[in-house]
C-alpha cells in the first residue's frame, strides 16, 4: 500500500499528470461551452424553446440563459469559453509535447486564468443567490475551471514562474510535496456541493 501511495504521489507531480488534468478539464469545459452556445442560439431564435437540461424549477438552463448575467458583455458568456478553452488546450498539449514556455508567459497565463476563475465563480454566485436556478453545463464549467486553475498554479509554483519571494515559494513547494493543493481542491469542491444541497435541498430532485 505504501509503495502504491508513493508511486501515486510521484505521478501527480509529473507534467503528464498536471497537464493531462489541465487538458481533460479544458476539453470538458469546451464541450460545455459549445452546448451552452448552441442553446443560446436556440433561445435567440425561440425564447420559448425547451432545452434538454430544463429538468425542474431549480435545474434549468433556460432560466439561467435568460438572465442578464448570462450575457454580461452583450453576447452569451459561452462564446468566451469557445475562445478561451482552445488556448488552454493548446498550452496543455504543447507542454505534454515537451514545449516549455517562458516564465513571463506562464505568469501572464496565471493572471489571465485567475480572472477567468473569478468570472466563473461570480456566475456561480449569481445563479445560486440571484437567478435562483442552476445550469448543469455551467456547473461543469465551474468545476473544470477550478481544476485547470489548480493545475496551472501547481506547475507555476513548482517551476518558480510566479515571481514570489524565495521563502514564500519554498513554503508553497513544501505544501505541494505534501499534497496540500490536492486536499484544498477536494475540500473546496465538497464545500461547493454542500452549498448547493443546503441552498436548494429537495428542490434539486423535485
Amino acid at each position: 500500500m505504501a509503495g502504491a501511495l508513493g508511486t501515486l504521489h510521484r505521478v501527480r507531480h509529473t507534467d503528464a499528470w498536471i497537464f493531462g488534468t489541465m487538458l481533460l478539464s479544458s476539453v470538458l469545459s469546451l464541450i460545455a461551452s459549445f452546448v451552452l452556445a448552441v442553446d443560446a442560439v436556440k433561445l435567440a431564435a425561440d425564447p420559448a424553446a425547451e432545452l434538454s437540461c430544463n429538468i425542474n424549477e431549480v435545474i434549468s438552463c433556460g432560466t439561467v440563459a435568460a438572465a442578464w448575467q448570462s450575457q454580461l458583455l452583450g453576447f452569451p458568456n459561452a462564446f468566451l469559453g469557445l475562445v478561451a478553452e482552445p488556448v488552454v488546450i493548446t498550452l496543455a498539449v504543447a507542454h505534454l509535447g515537451g514545449v516549455r514556455f517562458p516564465r513571463w508567459f506562464m505568469f501572464a497565463a496565471q493572471l489571465v486564468y485567475a480572472v477567468g476563475l473569478g468570472f466563473a465563480y461570480w456566475l456561480f454566485y449569481q445563479s445560486m443567490f440571484h437567478i435562483g436556478a442552476l445550469c448543469p453545463w455551467c456547473l461543469l464549467v465551474t468545476v473544470s475551471t477550478t481544476l485547470v486553475f489548480a493545475a496551472l498554479t501547481h506547475v507555476n509554483i513548482r517551476d518558480g514562474n510566479l515571481f514570489l519571494p524565495a521563502r514564500m515559494r519554498a513554503a508553497l513547494v513544501r505544501g505541494l510535496r505534501a499534497n496540500l493543493d490536492l486536499v484544498i481542491v477536494v475540500i473546496w469542491l465538497l464545500i461547493l456541493t454542500l452549498a448547493v444541497v443546503l441552498r436548494y435541498g429537495d428542490l434539486l430532485f423535485g
